[in-house]
């Protein structure tokens, strides 16, 4: 795939870049190690100045890099607007805490003196996808930089624009040459990449294959990892629920980011006695949503990010109606110019169908019915992702049931699955391993040292 800019709104082309040779990526290379060795030794007061004034540009030009996201990826303007706003909120997130999160901490031991200390690793490797072109690369940056690391951005080729701007962003901030830079270059570069002796350890978000395969290559390196890969995850309404509210929020968590988000919902489990309800305000809901142009103020679902997502969405979608499901809404491309699919609805859907065990990157919700709280704890867990899960009752037991026995690194009770600065972000299973955000993520990659003083 070459790395271009085509709006996905009309399909046309509108700039392309040519991939960095591998002497200039050597160059990169080494200007970010020698970055690294001086900027390691910044006090965390100074990274945090940098970091606040990451913060003040990404707010003060909000409206143009949104533009610039939906340009490239087709989500609409405020959802775009939002997403830079959350990147502003994570810069200022770690540069408040990091001091707090990166401080020694005292053990009492038979030592004279004995702590833990936090230190930087030198280069990451961050492989990013397109789907939130901004945060997904400042939810690693920001705490990676603020713990003393550097950073080395190699994003989807789609998002070339995106991928430039955020590393003038950063030196626009003050942050020292080198420490955060774009490597523009196809997905054949990263295994050298990984097994370059100054690139200590790696992070990507995207795709099941993807992350094997960085893994696999970075396993070989013994070199660590952190995965954020698919997810299938469930919805679950039970009797006790509010209803209205759960239909209406049901509605956004699927369509968020254009269905193309891995924390989406996208198995809605409902009990059977109020399933009929549901389903009759999800239907009403779908249908009242506009697709349309993404740089329209009005339009709540603008195309999918590229045609070969598209035509894999519909081939699931068909492959489910082959196999005995019921199309309530939607269910085919839209006969227009870009990748336009429809919000759709899924019902009766078989057990041995592709909706059982694959990732829906779409505006594509699946509906199933279950006789009672069981079955539904049941059908959720019965996935190979464990990234989130939304689950809706006033009981307190069945809540208690559901936190402890869903399978999954995040449960939200009465509200969609969202990532927060504030508290950790990843999944179990096939969903990947370590975490994103909170303190957690900020110690990712540090050397967590043991001091000890006799």
């Amino acid at each position: 795939m070459g790395i271009a800019t085509i709006n996905p709104a009309t399909g046309e082309t509108l700039k392309t870049f040519q991939p960095l040779t591998d002497a200039e990526i050597a160059d990169r290379l080494k200007q970010a190690q020698t970055a690294f060795e001086q900027y390691r030794w910044l006090s965390i007061a100074e990274r945090s100045h940098y970091m606040q004034a990451a913060a003040e540009i990404l707010e003060q030009h909000k409206a143009e890099y949104a533009k610039l996201i939906t340009l490239e990826m087709g989500k609409p303007l405020q959802s775009a607007i939002a997403e830079v706003e959350k990147c502003a909120l994570v810069c200022r997130y770690y540069a408040e805490h990091a001091a707090e999160f990166l401080a020694d901490v005292a053990v009492k031991t038979d030592a004279s003196q004995s702590f833990i200390r936090y230190q930087p690793l030198g280069i990451i490797l961050a492989v990013m996808p397109w789907n939130f072109p901004f945060w997904q690369v400042f939810r690693f940056a920001a705490p990676a930089l603020m713990a003393g690391n550097v950073g080395v951005l190699k994003h989807a080729s789609n998002v070339p624009q995106c991928a430039l701007a955020i590393e003038d962003i950063i030196q626009r901030a003050g942050f020292p040459l080198g420490v955060f830079q774009t490597l523009l270059v196809g997905a054949d570069k990263v295994p050298a990449l990984i097994e370059d002796e100054r690139v200590k350890a790696a992070t990507l978000t995207g795709s099941e294959p993807a992350g094997a395969s960085l893994a696999a290559h970075a396993g070989k390196q013994i070199k660590k990892t952190v995965l954020e890969l698919g997810g299938s995850d469930p919805f679950i309404v039970l009797a006790s629920a509010d209803i209205e509210t759960a239909a209406t929020t049901a509605t956004t968590a699927r369509m968020l980011n254009n269905g193309q988000s891995c924390i989406a919902a996208k198995r809605f489990i409902v009990e059977d006695a109020i399933a009929d309800k549901f389903e009759k305000l999800l239907i009403e809901h779908f249908q009242a949503l506009k697709v349309g142009d993404p740089m329209h103020p009005d339009t709540h679902i603008g195309p999918l990010a590229t045609p070969g997502i598209l035509q894999d969405l519909d081939q699931q979608v068909q492959n489910c109606i082959e196999s005995g499901a019921k199309v309530l809404v939607g269910g085919k491309p839209l006969s227009r110019p870009g990748n336009y699919y429809p919000p759709t609805i899924l019902s009766e859907i078989s057990a041995g169908s592709a909706a059982y065990n694959e990732e829906f990157f779409g505006p594509v919700a699946l509906l199933f019915r279950v006789s009672d709280i069981d079955a539904a704890i049941q059908l959720a867990n019965n996935t190979p992702f464990g990234l989130g899960a939304s689950a809706w009752t006033s009981d307190a037991h069945q809540r208690d049931r559901l936190i402890s026995e869903l399978d999954a690194g995040a449960v939200f009770i009465n509200d969609l699955v969202k990532s927060d600065p504030r508290m950790p972000f990843g999944g179990i299973k096939r969903s990947g391993y370590g975490r994103e955000l909170g303190i957690q993520g900020i110690h990712e990659f540090v050397n967590v040292k043991t001091v000890w003083v006799r």
